[in-house]
C-alpha cells in the first residue's frame, strides 16, 4: 500500500517520504540507504524534527532543500554516517604499506621527496593516527622522505574529535601496551590522548567525495586508504569515487580498500597488486 499524496502527520515519515529522501541524500553525498536501513533512517530524520521544531516531515524537508547555509544538511550527514572503527583495524594492510607498497612508491622518488598518503573516511581518527604510528615504529625509511598524511572526512563532528585525539579503552585496544605508553597520556578515567606531535603531523579536511568541487585539490596522492566505505554506495556513487581516487594519485600509487570490497569490480583503471601482507590497487604507471 503506497502513501503518496496524502499529508505527512506529526511523527510519522509516510513510504513516499522515505524514497523522496533518500534521493536527496544520495544526490548530496553519493550514500544510498535501502529499505532495510528504514528504522535507521526514520529514528534520525525525527529526531531532526524534534530538534528544529518541525511536526511534519513536508515542513521540515521544505525548509531542509531551500535553507541557503547548507547546515542542516551537514547536520544530517553527520548523524547519518556511521563512526566504527579503532587503532591498527586490519592492521595486515599496515604491515603491507611498510613492507612492501612504501618499497614500490620510492622507487620513483629521490631521497627528501615528498610521500602523500589519503586516510578517507577519517571516522575518529583511528586510522590516519594508526598509519602514522605504523611509519614511525616499523618504516625504516621514515627518515629519508617528507611523508604528509592527509585525512578526510564528511562528518564534520567526527574531524573535531580527530583533531582532539581522545580515545576510549575500546579504541586503543590492539595497540601494543609499549605504543600507548610512549605516544598517549592518560586523559581521564579510561580515556587517552594522543601525543601533539601525531596530531599536528595530521592534516584534517572535510570532503564530500560525491562534490568535484571539494575533491579537485588533492593530486599527487602515493597512498589511498580508503577501508569500508564503498559498501555504502551504489555502483554510480562507486565508480566516481574509483575516477575521483584515480586522479588523486601518481602514476603508481596504490589504493586500499576493505576486506569485503574489491577495485576489480568498480573500475578497469587500476591493476591489481598481490603483495605477501594484503592486495592493493595500483595506478598504472605511464
Amino acid at each position: 500500500m503506497t502513501t503518496s499524496g496524502k499529508k505527512s502527520e506529526a511523527g510519522v515519515i509516510r513510504d513516499n517520504e522515505f524514497v523522496r529522501f533518500c534521493e536527496f541524500f544520495y544526490r548530496k553525498t553519493g550514500i544510498c540507504f535501502e529499505k532495510n536501513k528504514r528504522y535507521f533512517v526514520d529514528k534520525r530524520l525525527l529526531k531532526r524534527m524534534q530538534e528544529t521544531g518541525h511536526e511534519s516531515f513536508s515542513s521540515y524537508f521544505t525548509a531542509l532543500r531551500f535553507q541557503s547555509s547548507g547546515e542542516e544538511v551537514q547536520e544530517l550527514i553527520n548523524i547519518m554516517t556511521v563512526n566504527e572503527t579503532y587503532f591498527f583495524r586490519e592492521e595486515y594492510q599496515f604491515e603491507c604499506l611498510v613492507e612492501s607498497v612504501l618499497n614500490d612508491v620510492v622507487k620513483n622518488k629521490k631521497l627528501g621527496d615528498i610521500i602523500r598518503i589519503w586516510s578517507i573516511p577519517s571516522s575518529t581518527g583511528e586510522e590516519p593516527y594508526s598509519i602514522a604510528l605504523y611509519l614511525l615504529e616499523h618504516w625504516d625509511k621514515i627518515n629519508d622522505y617528507d611523508v604528509e598524511i592527509i585525512s578526510s572526512d564528511i562528518d564534520t563532528k567526527a574531524l573535531k574529535k580527530c583533531k582532539a585525539g581522545v580515545y576510549n579503552a575500546r579504541s586503543v585496544k590492539s595497540l601494543p601496551k609499549s605504543l600507548l605508553e610512549r605516544y598517549f597520556k592518560e586523559h581521564s578515567c579510561d580515556s587517552f590522548e594522543i601525543d601533539i606531535d601525531i596530531r599536528d603531523a595530521i592534516d584534517f579536511t572535510h570532503v564530500n567525495l560525491s562534490d568535484p568541487a571539494q575533491t579537485d585539490s588533492y593530486r599527487d596522492i602515493d597512498v589511498v586508504f580508503c577501508r569500508n566505505l564503498l559498501i555504502y554506495f551504489d555502483n554510480a556513487s562507486r565508480r566516481l569515487v574509483g575516477d575521483v581516487f584515480f586522479d588523486a594519485l601518481n602514476p603508481g600509487g596504490f589504493i586500499f580498500l576493505g576486506h569485503s570490497e574489491s577495485m576489480s569490480r568498480i573500475s578497469s583503471l587500476y591493476k591489481v597488486k598481490k603483495f605477501p601482507k594484503a592486495i592493493a590497487y595500483q595506478k598504472p604507471l605511464l
